[in-house]
């Protein structure tokens, strides 16, 4: 009971009400859509509380969502041998840029949130349509990008996502390979968060707790994407993140 009152002391009643909320509906979107875990979350955790702690917080759930993505995802070793240079320099951006997130102003964090989310939008809305060849330079040239987004705002999936519709990937080579990359960005981001000092004994419990409710939404989410139009789903909450990006660069802003 102490610890739990420890983890939850921060927070008066309607915020650990929102906070489960939030876990869950970004669970839910993930187990929907495939994507969009750290996008929707952070859009509601800043909301009530800092940028830092939000990524923070968001570690353990996008590395194990991601793990359960990519293991039952076919062909998983064929993936990881395609995608092993792009996941190095994912790795080495990640943990580069997020081991010195306490030296960024908190507007900084919040205008990278806000312009990943609106990135993350509009791609997946309109689907910027460019067609580009296998070549390891553009592994490296998105890793890299891709990882610094990641460091800055937890959200990396913008550059992964175009990068795979430019290469007309099918949609189980796309599950398979957000999963693994999304999974090995979520392990350097956490082990640069606890060199920054951010990532402490008690963020890491709330993180966990996170993870339960994630995992439930995330659940639900499957299930619902048998009996639901995916098409009208996506698309509200695709807008609600366009709003939410909006709000969030206003923010960093004014």
């Amino acid at each position: 009971m102490n610890l739990l009152n420890e983890i939850t002391s921060n927070f008066n009643f309607f915020i650990i009400i929102f906070l489960i909320f939030t876990f869950f509906i970004s669970g839910l979107i993930k187990g929907f859509l495939g994507l969009g875990l750290p996008s929707s979350a952070m859009g509601l955790l800043t909301f009530v509380i800092e940028p830092v702690h939000a990524i923070s917080v968001m570690v353990a759930p996008i590395i194990f969502t991601n793990i359960a993505q990519f293991t039952r995802a076919p062909n998983p070793m064929r993936t990881m041998n395609e995608f092993k240079f792009f996941a190095l320099f994912i790795i080495i951006s990640i943990f580069s840029t997020s081991m010195f997130i306490t030296f960024y102003p908190t507007q900084v964090l919040t205008v990278a949130i806000g312009f990943a989310m609106i990135a993350f939008s509009l791609n997946q809305l309109y689907g910027v349509k460019i067609s580009i060849g296998p070549s390891y330079f553009w592994h490296v040239v998105v890793g890299i990008i891709s990882g610094v987004l990641g460091g800055l705002s937890s959200i990396w999936s913008p550059p992964v996502a175009m990068y795979l519709i430019a290469r007309n990937y099918d949609k189980d080579q796309f599950i398979s390979a957000t999963g693994f990359l999304f999974m090995v960005g979520g392990l350097p981001l956490g082990l640069g968060l606890y060199f920054a000092g951010v990532l402490t004994y008690l963020v890491v419990l709330q993180s966990i707790i996170a993870l339960i409710f994630v995992l439930i939404g995330f659940r639900i989410g499957e299930i619902l994407r048998k009996f639901v139009s995916q098409i009208i789903f996506r698309n509200c909450v695709l807008i609600s993140f366009l709003i939410m990006g909006s709000r969030l660069i206003y923010e960093g802003f004014f």
